[in-house]
């Protein structure tokens, strides 16, 4: 499909899966393929559940839902593409973007993930669906008796989507040497473990991780998965299953019902429904295994009102710093509410979307956007985000790039605001 500054090519297959199988790569589309329209999301909670009727998810609903008619399925594996229009035949710099969603929802469909405006720079965007949820992250013994390991479908997943670009993005003008692996929330903290993983090399060579790097408390750390296993025998029981067959074949409108009784009784549902140590992917998960963690080209970024933002902050400062990162603190406070700099408030800005936004932004969060992206692409490009009439960015320990309405600079992050924030209130 043309647009002003690239061509998309929507919804296409990077792997095939069964329930809680690992996936396989597709090898063939047949003699044409509609890439006209984006593909389907995961299954998640709220294919049944309309979220707008909890009270907690209404806020993000309206930020990058609204208005979007979304298809569900557990056929899911697909990814979006934007090619840049260009004449000279030379290859692109390629971004591969994560979805968030705290592991059990999201899509690469919602409203910021737009490849128009990184296309009009030279940067070919890629943005995947992957599985979330019980279909991204369920354990059994099962499992691991069939495949050697278990859990983990999702980061598999992700890594099958990655093989896949890596194998046919020059046939869309990308530069499959040259590979930035781009997410935010539960998607950064992917890219962090594919990081860990070792078994990605080299399949990108630079990574973007905008709220969501370093080694965060214990009660949010993975799991091993022979932890998370007594947890999915709980929803089996619950569901009514005996068996893993049983539970395999279980339409999902059941395996919903029965994960919204489990999350009435137990407040461990988080920790069991991420990324796992799964002795394949990830052996461990302490502090040495995060000094080994290679240094490549790095951005780690939070906001000013990032959840939990002050701790948030700390953890990325301390990554960030090991790694010779290049930080930025996002202080741009959103319009319209008096939210700040909400989680996740900084993706309009690094895709150029605001204008598909309720918010009533200005000519000034234009600016932001501009430079934002454009810093991005320089770093896609060439591994800093340093250019031309673009501000300094350094990978200096105790400093990041303040990003805000009065320009950008470095500085130390504006603690006292963050601990602040802490405090005030995160929306959902």
């Amino acid at each position: 499909m043309k647009r002003e500054h690239c061509t998309s090519f929507l919804g296409i297959p990077y792997a095939k899966a069964g329930r809680f199988e690992y996936a396989v790569p597709v090898s063939s589309y047949g003699e044409s393929f509609d890439a006209s329209k984006p593909g389907n999301a995961c299954t998640q909670k709220r294919t049944y559940f309309e979220h707008l009727e909890v009270p907690e998810r209404m806020f993000y609903h309206r930020e990058f839902r609204d208005g979007i008619s979304f298809r569900y399925s557990e056929d899911c594996l697909n990814l979006n593409i934007y090619k840049p229009v260009l004449k000279d035949g030379r290859k692109c710099p390629v971004i591969l973007y994560i979805h968030g969603g705290g592991f059990d929802s999201g899509a690469n469909y919602e409203s910021p993930f737009d490849g128009d405006a990184l296309a009009k720079r030279g940067i070919l965007t890629v943005f995947i669906n992957y599985r979330v949820g019980v279909f991204g992250f369920f354990a059994h013994e099962e499992i691991q008796k069939e495949f050697g390991h278990d859990g983990n479908f999702g980061l598999d997943d992700q890594v099958k989507a990655l093989e896949w670009v890596r194998k046919h993005i020059s046939e869309f003008g990308g530069d499959r040497d040259n590979i930035t692996l781009m997410g935010q929330s539960a998607g950064a903290m992917c890219i962090q473990d594919l990081m860990l993983s070792g078994k990605t090399n080299p399949l990108f060579q630079k990574a973007i991780m905008m709220s969501g790097c370093g080694k965060l408390p214990s009660i949010s750390c993975p799991r091993l998965v022979e932890e998370t296993r007594e947890y999915w025998l709980d929803v089996m029981k619950t569901c009514s299953c005996s068996t893993f067959e049983e539970f395999k074949k279980l339409p999902p409108e059941k395996i919903f019902m029965g994960l919204e009784e489990v999350k009435k009784r137990r407040k461990d549902n988080t920790k069991n429904t991420m990324v796992q140590v799964d002795h394949f992917y990830l052996d461990s998960y302490t502090s040495e295994d995060f000094k080994k963690i290679p240094d490549i080209p790095t951005i780690v970024g939070f906001t000013n009102n990032d959840m939990v933002t002050y701790i948030w902050a700390k953890i990325a400062m301390k990554y960030g710093n090991a790694h010779k990162a290049y930080k930025y603190c996002f202080d741009v406070d959103a319009k319209g509410d008096g939210n700040k700099a909400f989680h996740s408030s900084d993706l309009r800005y690094a895709f150029g979307t605001l204008k598909s936004s309720w918010r009533p932004y200005g000519e000034d969060d234009e600016k932001v956007s501009e430079t934002m992206m454009d810093e991005f692409a320089a770093f896609a490009k060439t591994g800093s985000p340093n250019g031309e009439n673009l501000p300094l960015w350094t990978n200096h320990k105790g400093k990041v790039l303040d990003i805000s309405l009065k320009g950008m600079k470095m500085k130390r992050p504006p603690y006292w605001k963050l601990f602040f924030n802490t405090f005030s209130g995160d929306p959902k």
